[in-house]
């Protein structure tokens, strides 16, 4: 199987809840991270083999985004595209999916990705389609809705959304409301420090906003980020939820952005003087504590907080010192190494695997043939009987090259 190689990762500023990024529709922000990856990476678009785009507020203004935005970018036609939600592993999920298609060789270049406008997400109704005749008619806000509908009611009954879940992932772990809030305000401050030091210039894709009267803006930094921000002024809002720890300034923004990558062969990747990247993703119950759980045997690499606020980021920490030794070590060395196949061998164990010392050649032993692989026992065996019977008859040993070759010689 190949070894896939993410490239490239760039993204659009983040832009908050109506803020500069509210006149820009999701399906515009897809086709500027598009063109965007298409200038730095110097791909051709034709090479593309398919654009994956996550979405949690998908409507109908731009139905099936990815190829939505890869026309509006210009792609050719002939390029295809789809759309997917796991809600907030969807980004996650798309480069995932990627990974999938290159390895097993089903596509060799594919952009990841995923895009949202919480500013652009609709109020609807499902009250109109058969008519009404009198009274009044809901419209629900999409946001909201999502988050309440995104289980089973029946089942779960109804949780609010993510202010619950890390609510309850502050019980679970005893994190105070001080703790949050001191964690919230570390995050702006090294966020500030970090736009200020330029730690974010080459991976940020300037979007130009386009205005009602004069030319458009250029929206080059993230909102949201306060580098005023402290711990006592954060204790002095309330919390969302009775008893709750989460407030509005130490929870995660409804947010505008966009972001892709390149994801294709490792070595073509290294060829072009690529690094390579990679992540992983678990589940977890409705309205329990969201961190992609690790399982041994999947391909993870290290926790994941789904949504970034204070008490979702606190309980991953507390997770970590919570995991078993070994469990540790294992995610410490899959968040640093860049390739599964460089794996380092445990340091507890009292001694790494050796490779078994290959046997030297023999006389009748076939030398052309190939590695381990598809076809590679076939080969050996022909090569085999194909030399007895030619020591048996006098006659000099063939040369194998492939199976076709093997096939066409005539039965001994």
């Amino acid at each position: 199987m190949r070894r896939a190689a993410i490239v490239c990762p760039i993204r659009t500023p983040v832009g908050k809840f109506l803020g500069a990024l509210a006149p820009v529709t999701a399906g515009e922000l897809g086709a500027t991270i598009l063109r965007a990856l298409v200038e730095r990476t110097g791909i051709d678009p034709a090479q593309v083999d398919d654009v994956i785009f996550a979405q949690g507020y998908g409507n109908g203004e731009a139905p099936c985004i990815a190829r939505w935005s890869l026309l509006a970018a210009g792609f050719p036609i002939e390029v295809p595209g789809y759309q997917l939600d796991r809600r907030c592993g969807s980004g996650l999920q798309a480069v995932i999916d990627a990974a999938m298609m290159v390895q097993t060789g089903a596509a060799d270049v594919v952009i990841a990705g995923g895009v949202e406008s919480m500013s652009n997400a609709e109020y609807y109704t499902t009250d109109m389609r058969g008519g009404a005749r009198a009274g009044s008619v809901t419209l629900h806000d999409r946001l909201a809705r999502g988050r309440v509908m995104s289980q089973p009611i029946e089942r779960f009954g109804i949780i609010s959304g993510m202010i619950e879940t890390a609510d309850n992932l502050a019980r679970d772990y005893q994190i105070s409301r001080e703790e949050c809030d001191e964690y919230a305000a570390a995050s702006h401050q090294r966020a500030a420090a970090a736009w200020a030091a330029g730690k974010f210039d080459d991976e940020v894709v300037t979007v130009a906003v386009p205005q009602k009267r004069g030319d458009p803006i250029l929206f080059k930094q993230d909102e949201g980020v306060r580098a005023d921000a402290t711990a006592e002024s954060l204790g002095k809002l309330k919390p969302l939820e009775k008893d709750g720890v989460v407030t509005a300034g130490n929870a995660s923004q409804q947010n505008d952005a966009a972001a892709a990558c390149l994801v294709r062969g490792r070595l073509r990747a290294l060829a072009h003087g690529h690094r390579p990247r990679s992540g992983g993703e678990a589940a977890v119950r409705p309205h329990g504590p969201d961190l992609g759980r690790h399982r041994p045997g999947r391909t993870q690499r290290g926790f994941r907080a789904s949504s970034p606020g204070g008490a979702q980021r606190l309980g991953m920490a507390r997770r970590w010192r919570l995991a078993r030794p070994a469990q540790r070590q294992r995610l410490r060395h899959f968040a640093r190494s860049p390739d599964r196949g460089h794996r380092r061998a445990d340091p507890r164990q009292p001694a790494a695997r050796v490779e078994a010392p290959r046997r030297q050649a023999r006389p009748g032993d076939d030398v052309h043939r190939r590695r381990p692989g598809p076809g590679g026992g076939i080969r050996s065996r022909l090569s085999t009987k194909l030399t007895a019977s030619s020591r048996t008859q006098g006659a000099q040993r063939p040369q194998m090259r492939d199976l076709g070759a093997a096939r066409a010689l005539p039965a001994p």
